[in-house]
């Protein structure tokens, strides 16, 4: 697994541990959805309804599969076997990308503006600088807009072992200046 990876491994289960009780469990994933729904107040409800659907069924992939002694908790020590078998995961994240990268495509244009991917990946909890440095990374058009499609293929990528030296990197950077 590349370092990059074990980097945003770690970050990773930090924010989705949203209660900050050192285990991931479904009260976790219904927060942080939540959280995130409220960063987008301008979204549809079927938008969110996606997303949180994305949330659960990424909950519920990782609960299947990782809570080894069945206690209905997560440890950082179960969460690791997600990337070393990222195939066992490919739907639910792929469900999980989609549902979240859309969520900011608030008129349909195929396109997520600055404000809401901020807004998104602060309901997160991810660094204002680093995300700045991603949405940049993204070389948004004139309208400071980013395409849907790059962003779920880049959320994509952030969850995958074998990725390094890729825009999400800078998500799980020392925060950027």
């Amino acid at each position: 697994m590349r370092s990059e990876a074990v980097k945003r491994v770690k970050l990773v289960f930090t924010l989705f541990d949203a209660d900050g009780n050192g285990v991931l469990e479904s009260d976790d994933f219904d927060l942080m959805s939540s959280r995130v729904a409220a960063a987008v107040p301008g979204a549809d409800e079927a938008r969110k309804q996606a997303m949180r659907a994305g949330f659960t069924r990424y909950w519920n992939a990782l609960a299947g599969g990782l809570d080894a002694d069945h206690d209905g908790r997560i440890t950082y020590a179960e969460y690791e076997a997600c990337v070393l078998s990222p195939e066992r995961f490919d739907e639910a994240v792929d469900a999980f990308a989609a549902g979240f990268a859309r969520l900011g495509d608030l008129d349909g244009s195929g396109a997520v503006t600055r404000p809401v991917f901020i807004g998104m990946l602060r309901g997160v909890g991810f660094d204002l600088p680093n995300i700045h440095a991603l949405f940049d990374a993204f070389e948004p058009d004139d309208a400071d807009r980013i395409g849907v499609d790059v962003w779920e293929a880049e959320i994509k990528n952030f969850y995958a072992p074998d990725k390094g030296g890729i825009p999400a990197d800078l998500l799980a950077a020392s925060p950027a200046v």
